[in-house]
């Protein structure tokens, strides 16, 4: 039984993370869009009027799939706490260093020294 839900949580955390994974690179590709549509605009001598509401759109697109990321952030707090509610609190997945919980609380960090 223990073997079978080691199995499902590894399939599970595939899984988690290839949607984390896919989620930052659309925050990442759409804020690069949105941040190159201004310079290229002005690059082609164009007025500040062209493209406004594709820039508008993708502002919008960046804001949706950070709300996107913090959903996917609470699913891998809420299947972390499910890990141990089916008595696999001692198995680690993923390998990436978390960051600790006031962090998150707070969304803030102190910036190290320079």
């Amino acid at each position: 039984m223990l073997k079978q839900r080691r199995m499902i949580a590894d399939q599970v955390a595939a899984s988690l993370f290839e949607a984390e994974a896919a989620i930052d690179a659309a925050l990442a590709k759409t804020a690069g869009l949105a941040g190159v549509m201004p310079s290229l605009r002005t690059d082609a001598g164009l007025s500040a009027l062209v493209g406004q509401g594709a820039v508008e759109r993708a502002s919008e697109a960046i804001a949706l799939l950070a709300q996107a990321r913090r959903a996917i952030c609470e699913t891998h707090k809420e299947l972390d706490a499910a890990k141990t509610q089916i008595g696999l609190g001692a198995v680690m997945y993923g390998g990436m260093e978390k960051p600790p919980q006031a962090s998150l609380r707070h969304g803030l960090r102190v910036a190290p020294a320079a």
